[in-house]
This record gives structure tokens, sequence and C-alpha cells, in this order.
């Protein structure tokens, strides 16, 4: 999917919704936003884009409703249409089949998926994987989107102490996911160099052809020490206007991170 080491995925962050508790009333306000932000990344340098719906909280566990699916759809195909770069997609929070639909239906190239395997206690409650649902589903749907899934997942915690090597071979062996995102404790955070480590390791000694991504916390101070290791990133927070998530990709920023990673 992308071309050399040093993957660099830039997140699309989407205001609130329809629907959401926090929707300001425009649809074409929500899809101009995802387009120029989309383009921004992609003047830029950036490899990839990632779609997700940042701004529906509070998120539902694992289940959106249809239209939360629907608008996605629209807004994805927008950023399809806008930009020749991979696309991926994320339906916070965990909303496995309806990232792998959307991205079926759209011609997208990957999502993401936040508890792919085993449980996790987060502000939403209990969330259970659902690998033998997602993988199937993407067979039904004869659609090659790629399955990247999050090991100790942000803003979240495990009920019990499991191997962490374990952990890994099984979301590779029995999850069949096609690459693995490692993040910081909550979005914007760093990304633990050494829980990196730890996975890298892991992923080497069972499947070494499986990318793994730093998926929080990249900054031009740190991409070399967190990139060199890692075949890529998924960076938010970092691009965005002051420093603030919730706000649109600024340009200049792009650009230094790019710089920082090529250099």
């Amino acid at each position: 999917m992308f071309d050399g080491d040093g993957a660099l995925i830039g997140m699309v962050h989407l205001p609130p919704l329809p629907g959401a508790p926090e929707y300001e009333g425009s649809r074409e306000a929500i899809r101009t936003a995802a387009r120029k932000d989309a383009r921004t990344l992609a003047d830029s340098g950036f490899d990839a884009v990632l779609v997700e719906n940042f701004g529906d909280a509070p998120f539902y566990p694992d289940s959106v409703p249809r239209h939360t699916v629907a608008e996605m759809t629209a807004v994805v195909e927008d950023v399809t249409r806008a930009v020749d770069l991979p696309v991926g997609v994320n339906v916070l929070r965990n909303d496995a089949a309806a990232a792998v639909s959307t991205a079926g239906a759209t011609g997208a190239d990957f999502v993401r998926v936040n508890v792919h395997t085993g449980v996790r206690a987060t502000d939403q409650g209990w969330l259970e994987g659902q690998a033998h649902e997602t993988m199937r589903l993407r067979d039904r749907l004869e659609t090659d989107v790629s399955v990247f899934v999050d090991i100790d997942v942000k803003h979240s915690a495990s009920p019990v102490d499991r191997d962490l090597g374990a952990l890994v071979r099984e979301t590779i062996d029995r999850g069949l996911a096609d690459g693995l995102i490692v993040s910081g404790p909550e979005t914007g955070s760093a990304t633990d160099s050494g829980l990196l480590s730890r996975v890298l390791a892991a992923r080497d000694d069972c499947a070494p052809d499986v990318p793994v991504l730093v998926g929080s916390g990249v900054r031009p101070d740190n991409a070399a020490a967190l990139l060199g290791p890692a075949d890529g990133a998924i960076v938010g927070t970092a691009l965005k206007k002051n420093g603030e998530t919730t706000n649109r990709v600024d340009a200049e920023r792009a650009a230094q991170l790019v710089e920082a990673v090529q250099s």
C-alpha cells in the first residue's frame, strides 16, 4: 500500500456528524473541511489519509446508528475523489463492521480497528474484539481492505495482565490482522518507545512482513526516534492548528513533520 519505510498517514478528524450532540447543522461544511484537510495532507507529502468520526463524542461502544454509517460513507467517498492517496476509515469507538462496509463501498484501502481481539475497559464500557465477524465480513463483501489493529489501544486498559508477545502473535495468527498500531495512553500523547520495541520484537518473531505503525504522539522532535524502528505512523494532533486535535490541518505543521521524517 505504501512506497517504502516511514509511511505517514495523516488524520482527517471529522466534526460532529448529523445525529451527534454537537452537530452544527451543515453537511456541506463537514465535507468541505474533510476534502480540504485531505488535500493539505496530500500536498504536504503524506502517504495516506485516515478519516475518523472524531467529533461524534460521546461514542457508541461497538455499533453506530445507520445514519452515521451513511454520513461516513458520503464523506469518505468525497475524500477518495479529492486525493490520489490510499484512504482509510475508522468508525469510533469500535464499529469495525461499519468501517469495513464504508471502505468497501467507497473503494477505500484500509480500516483501523481499536479492539480487534480480546477485551478492553474503556469510557464506553467493556469492548470485545470481533475479529471473527470483521474478517468474515471482509470476505463476504469481496473487498481487499486491509485491517490495521491496535495493540494496547489508547483510552483503555486491559482487565488482566497478558504476555505482550502472546498478544501480538494471537492478533496476527488468530485475528489475521494485516498491520499493528501502537499508541500512547491518550490522543496526541507520545507512544512509549519501550512498548513499541517489544511489539516490534514480537512481530519479528512471528510475522516480519506485518507492518507496525506508531499510532499517536509523533512530532518533528521525536519522529526520528519513533519512526526509525517502526514502519510508519498515524499522525493527527501534531498537524492541527495550535496543536488542537479538533482544529483543521495546518499546512506548515504538516510540511514540518514530513521534512523531519525525510531528513
